[in-house]
């Protein structure tokens, strides 16, 4: 029989935790400067030891990158905008199961319902995406989490995190009720050049950030944590997912497969607060760190956008060789140097595309692009509850 009084007791007479080396390694630290004079220093990360009799936290010891103070203490807030965007999440929490599929089912099931174009665009915008949303949570999970020193912005990252599954859980709904194949859909990142780009993409900055001998601290490090959360909330989710999603909701502003579209539509509604909260936290950075922010580094995150931009567009033109939904190649180019323009504007970067217009006067209330902001705009976010959206 197992004894439970021996850990027990070898717990209690172990010996009183040392306190930890955190002032010692401030002390060493603040004698370590870089060549700008910052202090060169990474941050807790939540699993050090516990140090008895520390005093409380202040609202200003905390940080958004490289905080020294106790990440397991989410008051007093510093960041309410992080804070409000886990509730407003919360608020917004649906299933897929919710939402009706049978008129889906019955129009894909009809030999006449759907031209093979539609159905090709269908099917490669659910492969892109099933997987794409995989690699944004592995990417917070593995990566992103770790280095955001701050834990009200954690807290929304759990919260971003789940409703990352939920979207794979939409995708696969989507899938099973249209009866279509699995394998084909979620292995088409390996098989499909047009998906496998953006994918193989985005990868990199994952890998780098994973690395588990990377710490933050430096003025390069700090750098490359930095290029990751613009290389993924600006370009990944604010482009590839804001212009790709134009394809199934076209569909449904037709109404052609509303189920699917509904689902989509649910989808970029997480997916524009997690942008937002990016834009947030990118910009949060630059506040507190303004040496990261350099005339250097500002052009290599336009030349990423710029990059991201040319995917998406190469993106357009292989999956719409020709007019489909109202929507033709030029026009989603369109569309994609008019998202980024604004991309670029909200993290202080200068547009690039000068008279890129939005073609798809439609797209404006379904996307939200003129209620969109963020904390450094407005304070301000609307959301809805899922109940509350409506598909014109």
């Amino acid at each position: 029989m197992y004894n439970w009084d021996d850990p027990i007791k070898a717990a209690l007479n172990k010996p009183e935790p040392k306190p930890t080396e955190s002032k010692k390694i401030e002390e060493t630290l603040s004698s370590e400067t870089l060549l700008d004079g910052q202090s060169m220093q990474e941050g807790l990360t939540g699993i050090e030891n516990i140090e008895q009799g520390a005093g409380r936290i202040r609202v200003d010891d905390k940080a958004i990158i490289n905080c020294r103070a106790d990440l397991n203490q989410l008051v007093p807030f510093k960041y309410e905008w992080a804070w409000k965007k886990y509730l407003d999440g919360s608020a917004n929490h649906w299933m897929p199961e919710e939402i009706p599929m049978h008129d889906d089912i019955k129009l894909w099931n009809d030999p006449k319902g759907l031209t093979e174009d539609e159905r090709n665009i269908v099917e490669v915008n659910l492969g892109f995406f099933s997987t794409a949303d995989s690699l944004v949570a592995n990417n917070l999970v593995l990566a992103v989490y770790r280095h955001i020193t701050n834990p009200e912005c954690r807290q929304y990252l759990l919260r971003q995190a789940f409703e990352e599954a939920i979207h794979t859980h939409a995708y696969t709904y989507c899938v099973q009720s249209l009866g279509l194949d699995e394998s084909k859909i979620f292995n088409m990142y390996r098989e499909i050049p047009a998906v496998a780009t953006k994918a193989e993409w985005a990868l990199p900055f994952t890998q780098s950030l994973g690395d588990p001998a990377f710490k933050t601290g430096t003025q390069e490090n700090n750098q490359r944590l930095l290029r990751d959360l613009i290389a993924f909330y600006v370009v990944f989710e604010g482009i590839f997912f804001y212009v790709g999603f134009t394809q199934i909701l076209s569909m449904g502003r037709r109404n052609k497969l509303t189920g699917v579209a509904q689902q989509f539509q649910y989808i970029l509604r997480d997916e524009s607060m997690h942008m937002n909260f990016g834009i947030d936290v990118i910009n949060q950075i630059k506040l507190e760190n303004p040496n990261l922010w350099g005339e250097k580094f500002q052009a290599e995150m336009i030349d990423l956008v710029k990059e991201g931009v040319k995917l998406e567009t190469q993106y357009a033109y292989d999956t719409m060789p020709k007019p489909i939904l109202g929507i033709n190649a030029n026009l989603y180019e369109e569309f994609i140097k008019f998202i980024a323009n604004r991309r670029l504007a909200q993290v202080g970067l200068p547009e690039q595309y000068p008279g890129a217009t939005n073609p798809f006067e439609w797209m404006s209330e379904i996307m939200d692009l003129k209620k969109e902001k963020n904390f450094f705009e407005t304070r301000v976010t609307e959301y809805k509850t899922g109940g509350q959206l409506k598909f014109d």
